[in-house]
């Protein structure tokens, strides 16, 4: 089969032998997502080798469960140990064991076929089509936010970003009904978020907005999100962490002194459960259609990360 690697430090389309599916489901790949980690990936992020991807909407080929065969799903992308106490309790998204689709010892979903565990695997409702189901792991991620912290109506919200998941978090947010501003560079991606009735601004603007915020969340990708974060919380505010940073930046310029005075909380938000994310594109809550911006062959893979990473670029998709 043909999948998308990193190997020798190199990214290549190359021929590979198709997984076998042993105790694991097996799924045809119908469409996968690039995403910010797998350019990273790809620059050396992790030190993964292997097939890299993790966002995908797939077709159970081959599964100890028969009833999954033929149904068209999604998958969580942490595959615990199955036998420690986070797994045991349902949640192995910090299984010390666990391995990570195409990100941590196991390989991902820029394929035509991948493997994941059964209880991995959930269905996609029949009204949300390929193009849409494919982004459930990024708006996962938005949605578990709010398993981090209590957003309510009188929250007022700051969302630093409008990339891909800058945009899938302020549509999210404003869903709770709390006063939600997206800060970012780009006007046309910010007209997405205007669309749904979202405020937005650029950051020379947000600046003048000082210590208005109870909660902001960093999703610019860029340390200096961080630290421009800061500066929009009152105290006692809440920072909400969705990037993570490689390499030299500006953490070192952080007042530390005034997290303490302030009373700042810092919270780390990573993966999100699916279902909450599946429930919203089921009723059509989120604009997805505005954030694809191209879909290549996997054959053109190479091309196609190219194209992801250059600025104004939202989602790209890989059809194998």
């Amino acid at each position: 089969m043909r999948a998308l690697r990193v190997e020798k430090k190199k990214l290549a389309v190359r021929e590979i032998e198709k997984p076998e599916p042993g105790p694991e489901a097996l799924v045809r790949v119908l469409l996968s997502g690039i995403c910010n980690t797998d350019l990273e990936i790809a620059r050396g992020y992790a030190g993964f080798k292997g097939t890299i991807g993790h966002e995908f909407v797939g077709v159970v080929e081959e599964a100890p469960d028969r009833s999954l065969v033929g149904q068209r799903v999604v998958g969580e992308i942490n595959a615990g140990c199955g036998k420690c106490e986070l797994c045991q309790a349902g949640d192995p998204r910090h299984c010390r064991h666990r391995t990570v689709l195409g990100i941590v010892g196991r390989d991902g979903a820029h394929a035509e076929f991948l493997r994941l565990p059964i209880t991995n695997l959930l269905l996609v409702p029949d009204k949300v089509v390929d193009e849409h189901a494919v982004f459930a792991e990024p708006l996962a991620a938005a949605c578990g936010i709010m398993e981090r912290v209590a957003i309510k109506s009188s929250h007022r919200v700051a969302i630093i970003g409008d990339g891909k998941l800058g945009l899938l978090c302020a549509q999210v947010i404003a869903l709770s009904g709390a006063s939600t501003l997206l800060i970012g560079k780009h006007a046309e991606k910010l007209r997405i978020a205007e669309r749904r009735g979202i405020e937005t601004t650029t950051p020379r603007a947000a600046a003048k907005r000082k210590r208005e915020f109870d909660l902001v969340v960093e999703a610019s990708g860029s340390p200096s999100g961080f630290v421009g974060a800061l500066e929009l919380l009152r105290p006692r505010g809440t920072l909400v962490l969705k990037s993570t940073f490689q390499g030299p930046g500006k953490l070192d310029e952080i007042d530390q002194a005034r997290l303490v005075v302030d009373e700042i909380s810092i919270v780390g938000s990573r993966c999100g459960r699916f279902q909450p994310a599946l429930d919203l594109l089921k009723k059509g809550a989120i604009d997805i259609d505005s954030l694809i911006s191209e879909e290549y062959p996997l054959a053109r893979g190479l091309h196609a990360m190219e194209r992801a990473g250059k600025k104004g670029v939202l989602k790209v998709l890989l059809r194998p």
